[in-house]
């Protein structure tokens, strides 16, 4: 295995981590200055804002999941999370803001990549039939009598 296949899935949920910590956190924190939007991605975004919870639990959802890809931890949740996010994210940027396609894209084929790394941890997922697990069945606790 060479170098570069070896440490692909480490920068790429690093990468993935980063813009998901560092973008969610701006919502919050507002260290990095936004350009301005075209009119309609503007009306969208604003439409999101106006709901009054759905920017806060987007933007707490991006930076939760980004610091669980940072720290290495429960990697394939965080990546079927982001998910939807990603579609999004890209969907919105081919629609109404194009000058933000190129990140966009490349956050999409970071999210492809380590999925198809750890596509053994979705491939239950993607079973056309399964069975509910089996319930643990508890046998009652035996009675007491006085004799």
């Amino acid at each position: 295995m060479n170098t570069i296949t070896k440490h692909l899935p480490t920068a790429a949920r690093i990468f993935l981590g980063l813009v998901f910590t560092v973008f969610g956190l701006n919502f919050f924190l507002h260290f990095i200055p936004q350009p301005p939007a075209p009119p309609q991605a503007d009306a969208f975004v604003g439409a999101l804002a106006a709901s009054g919870y759905l920017m806060a639990l987007l933007k707490t959802t991006e930076v939760l999941a980004g610091l669980l890809l940072l720290r290495n931890r429960f990697v394939p949740l965080a990546l079927a999370v982001l998910a939807p996010i990603v579609v999004n994210i890209v969907g919105f940027h081919l629609a109404l803001a194009p000058a933000g396609l190129p990140v966009a894209l490349a956050v999409l084929a970071a999210q492809l990549y380590l999925a198809w790394a750890h596509r053994e941890a979705f491939a239950p997922m993607l079973r056309a039939r399964t069975r509910p697990a089996r319930q643990l069945v508890v046998a009652p606790a035996p009675s007491r009598v006085a004799a």
